[in-house]
């Protein structure tokens, strides 16, 4: 499936946009971390949550859950906030 990658962790993939696989979010995440090491760390908490400043959308519906169930054809947007001072 199309997965859509942040401006900051395209450092990672170098691209906008990334082909992975997996039954739910957790497996896509795992699936992009193989391709990409390390990107996981940035987008998963020690508990194994979506850091606070992610946000995941899957055909265009946010999502709050790893175990979210993904189809073949299913488009996944990872969204970064960025903040600063």
């Amino acid at each position: 499936m199309r997965v859509g990658i942040p401006s900051p962790l395209q450092s990672y993939t170098g691209a906008t946009e990334v082909t992975a696989q997996g039954h739910d979010l957790e497996a896509l995440l795992a699936d992009l971390d193989r391709q990409f090491p390390g990107i996981r760390f940035r987008m998963l908490d020690e508990q194994r949550c979506l850091r606070r400043h992610i946000r995941v959308f899957v055909n265009g519906r946010q999502t709050f859950s790893l175990s979210e169930a993904l189809q073949p054809g299913d488009h996944v947007a990872i969204v970064q906030a960025l903040s600063g001072g």
